[in-house]
């Protein structure tokens, strides 16, 4: 396997050099230090651009790139700390077998070939019957286009293998968004620090979306006013002007509390909503249904913060004044979050927020990207109908036996850029899967993860300073470039490499399984799209970045790509998909108000949003980052301790019908009273108890999308046993 190292110079940051280096060589001595032009891979909506100082052959910094806009050479803590990742020493260099049984985590070195032979046998055999038994599982452990899915899936496609829905984060509220705009297209991040009110809704982005963060600090500074809707006081929360501390699931009454609020007041742009919105009529019938007192009563909060809300966010519109809303994906981990999403992007249309560049409302900006998924992917190998396995509820399905409505039993896992022990809801019945004997799996990580102590085989993959990957974004406009900075370490290999390993192994001779990382990167981007004419993978590589081809105010004129080209109140794809075609509110599986018998047992709310230090299950072996968290915890309100005779610093034990976890309490009004906070994911093996919050999720979907409701959970909290 050959990398291409392209390095600048500090000097001259925007020429770039190319050499090659094989993965057993060494990189030539430096006499001085080089810079990389890198792209951080992880789930989040920064995707900084990085430069790699690199001497020797050796990453020694990683920073910011300063004239990136929206890096603006800011990093936060968890990549500012990336070679302690990339050279920890547990990285993971060399192919495993495993030893012990599943679980124990005890693996023996093999070789690649040893590895890859194994993998070619088991699969093939399973494949040659009944190939929608293998099932590959991944997500955003790297958010590459390249070492994401692109080989990956043209190896599944070929073989037959079931496909995944890969629903764990954002679909609810991805669809709710789609069935109002047309697609999740928003505000520029660069146009945010000209608004006059920012609404941060069910979002912390001093921990999750930092250059989002100093977007909205730069807009409070020239006098706007910031507002958090959240139920828990986070950090963000506690540095805005306004927090509403509503209960979970509720986001969707207090949209329409707001537009009954904004009708009857007459706030709303009626001109905006005449020319460029659908189905204004049914909106204002449904929203009267939601009065002040009825809307404050659902979300258990005052009538004074829906109506000051309201006003507030139409007066300033009528002022001319923009007015912005950053919703977070935390609204939709609930029953109702599609549609809590969709009623929220419905209110810039009614103010006509849409008519400035800083108005609007962002939940994500990767529906501008122009990416040539089909090309990368190539869906056209696919052989049949193979079925879909949701991922979110891979522990109930990895338990199925073979049915006439399930399909086959699932037989054999591939797993990269994902931890499903960790991460997965209802994690006591995702390990009974994973624990299975007749299940065979292979794990491709950097580290030994919860999942990989499952795992027959384990294979070790190159991190973002060792392979070369293209990338879009989810919170700004710009094609991103990540160039190998060093050669990979041990015997690590990139993703989309192995799967080509895999492919010649089994005997796949299509030439797309030829193509290499720097091939599959210079297709990445469909540049006979308008928004992409420049993009050319040689140019993207040299500067690192280059934003799409987008108008500052996209819908200023409506031009929404929605079936009629307006934002839809009433969507009738909504109605044809059996939904309710206009905003509604669905109240949660799980709390006092939609299931009072279940609350009378578990009368707490639970949702566990990230750590500030680690990023999903990212990040939480690297020891400086996990002492700034130092051991899980639950937050908890004064009145809630004090009823069950918990002190702060005691240790709990929180608990449903589902599962049980230990945390170390922490007494505070951050969490509002009846609400409970786990800060996560905690790697279940570096907790106390073995155990971590997924111990008590669940796996019920979304009333859209598919997707998991982490944040839709009831518990009792007591104190642990000694």
């Amino acid at each position: 396997m050959t990398t291409t190292l392209v390095t600048t110079s500090q000097a001259t940051t925007s020429q770039a050099t190319t050499s090659q280096a094989t993965t057993s060589q060494a990189t030539p001595s430096q006499a001085t230090p080089t810079q990389v032009r890198a792209t951080c891979p992880h789930d989040c909506p920064d995707t900084c651009a990085l430069l790699i100082t690199v001497q020797d052959g050796v990453a020694t910094e990683v920073k910011g790139d300063p004239e990136h806009p929206t890096t603006a050479g800011v990093l936060c803590t968890k990549v500012a700390r990336y070679t302690e990742r990339t050279y920890h020493p547990e990285r993971l260099l060399h192919p495993l077998r495993r030893v012990g049984k599943k679980g124990e985590g005890r693996f023996e070195r093999i070789s690649w070939d040893q590895a890859l032979d194994e993998i070619a046998t088991r699969l093939g055999a399973i494949a040659a019957r009944t190939p929608q038994a293998v099932l590959p599982y991944s997500y955003a452990g790297t958010m590459g286009l390249v070492q994401g899915d692109s080989m990956s899936m043209r190896f599944f496609h070929h073989m037959g293998a079931s496909l995944l829905d890969r629903t764990i984060c954002a679909t609810a509220g991805f669809t709710g968004y789609k069935y109002t705009i047309g697609a999740t297209i928003g505000t520029d991040l660069e146009q945010f620090q000209n608004a006059k009110l920012i609404i941060i809704w069910g979002g912390n982005p001093i921990a999750s979306n930092l250059h989002f963060w100093m977007r909205a600090q730069e807009a409070k500074r020239h006098g706007a006013r910031l507002i958090a809707i959240d139920p828990y006081r986070s950090l963000t929360a506690e540095k805005c002007h306004q927090h509403i501390a509503l209960l979970p699931g509720t986001d969707a009454a207090l949209a329409l509390g707001l537009m009954h609020v904004l009708v009857n007041e007459n706030l709303t742009d009626a001109a905006y909503i005449a020319e460029h919105t659908l189905g204004f009529a049914q909106l204002a019938e449904r929203a009267a249904e939601w009065t002040p007192e009825r809307t404050a009563e659902t979300c258990g909060i005052s009538v004074d913060e829906v109506v000051g809300l309201a006003r507030e966010y139409g007066a300033t519109a009528r002022r001319g004044e923009p007015v912005a809303i950053r919703v977070n994906y935390g609204v939709q981990r609930v029953h109702g979050g599609g549609m809590a999403v969709r009623n929220i992007s419905c209110l810039p249309a009614l103010v006509g927020a849409w008519r400035h560049a800083a108005g609007g409302i962002q939940l994500s900006a990767s529906g501008g990207f122009p990416v040539n998924r089909a090309g990368l992917q190539r869906p056209d190998l696919i052989k049949g109908a193979p079925r879909t396995i949701n991922m979110s509820t891979i522990g109930d399905d990895l338990l199925r036996d073979s049915s006439p409505g399930f399909g086959p039993k699932i037989e054999a896992l591939v797993i990269y850029n994902s931890n499903p022990v960790a991460v997965a809801p209802e994690s006591g019945v995702v390990k009974r899967g994973f624990e299975r004997e007749d299940l065979f799996t292979v794990v491709l990580e950097h580290f030994q993860t919860d999942t990989a102590d499952y795992a027959d085989i384990v294979l070790p993959a190159t991190t973002q300073l060792e392979h070369v990957d293209a990338h879009s974004a989810y919170g700004h406009l710009y094609m991103m470039a990540n160039n190998a900075a060093i050669a990979p370490l041990g015997e690590a290999k990139s993703n989309a490499e192995i799967f080509r390993l895999l492919a010649a192994r089994m005997g796949y001779d299509d030439p797309c399984f030829k193509e290499s990382d720097e091939q599959l990167a210079a297709q990445a981007f469909d540049n006979k799209h308008v928004r992409a004419v420049h993009f050319d993978w040689d140019s993207l590589k040299r500067r690192g970045w280059q934003k799409l081809n987008m108008q500052d105010a996209p819908f200023a004129e409506g031009g929404f790509p929605t079936p009629s080209g307006k934002c839809e109140f009433y969507s009738a794809s909504m109605l044809a998909d059996g939904l309710d075609p206009v905003p509604a509110y669905i109240a949660p599986h799980e709390s006092v108000a939609s299931n009072p018998a279940l609350a009378a047992r578990y009368p707490l709310a639970m949702i566990s949003p990230p750590a500030r230090n680690f990023l999903n299950s990212t990040f939480v072996n690297v020891q400086s980052l996990r002492a700034g968290e130092g051991e899980p915890h639950l937050d908890i309100h004064p009145d809630d301790s004090a009823a069950r005779g918990i002190a702060n610093g005691e240790m709990v034990r929180i608990f449903n019908d589902r599962g049980s976890f230990v945390a170390r309490a922490r007494v505070t009004p951050k969490a509002r009273a009846g609400l409970v906070v786990g800060l996560s994911v905690w790697w279940k093996k570096l907790a106390s108890d073995g155990k971590n919050a997924n111990e008590v999720t669940s796996q019920r979907l979304t009333d859209m999308g598919r997707a998991p409701t982490f944040y839709d959970t009831l518990v009792q909290v007591e104190k642990a046993a000694a």
